[in-house]
């Protein structure tokens, strides 16, 4: 299970269940004194709102209406991987499986907050490669989850 961290996101994003990609911090950011609490998190990585802290609320030159604190933690990702790879509980070094932008599955092989050459844990197998994928006869389609 993934570790709980707080963050500050925009008040009218936050909602428990929504995943985000944090991108890192914009100029804006480069003045506020709570810089620190909103930029805590791995820049590229997928996170999912779990709770809303409504007793904070703080002026944000970013965000319109300010920004909340909320409980975070990192989402899991559903990839393809190398059918020898997809073992559960299982360690890997994730790396990009197809290049082909035009294939249906693309977003399998490139998930959106996975990071190339970095760990993750198989936590579950989910089946073949859907049928969309132009190289699916040697991929399995698992979850991860960062080591």
């Amino acid at each position: 299970m993934s570790k709980t961290k707080i963050t500050l996101i925009g008040v009218r994003l936050a909602k428990p269940g929504l995943e985000f990609v944090y991108e890192g911090p914009l100029p804006e950011c480069e003045v506020c004194k709570v810089r620190k609490a909103c930029h805590n998190l791995q820049a590229g990585k997928r996170y999912r709102i779990t709770a809303i802290r409504t007793n904070s609320k703080h002026e944000c030159q970013v965000h319109r209406d300010g920004a909340c604190a909320v409980d975070v933690i990192e989402s899991p990702l559903v990839a393809l991987v190398n059918a020898d790879m997809a073992i559960v509980n299982s360690t890997i070094h994730y790396t990009v499986g197809c290049t082909k932008k035009d294939c249906r599955s693309h977003e399998f092989c490139n998930p959106d907050g996975i990071i190339e050459g970095e760990k993750y844990l198989v936590s579950e197998l989910l089946g073949n490669a859907p049928d969309t994928c132009e190289k699916g006869r040697n991929l399995k389609l698992v979850e991860l989850r960062s080591v």
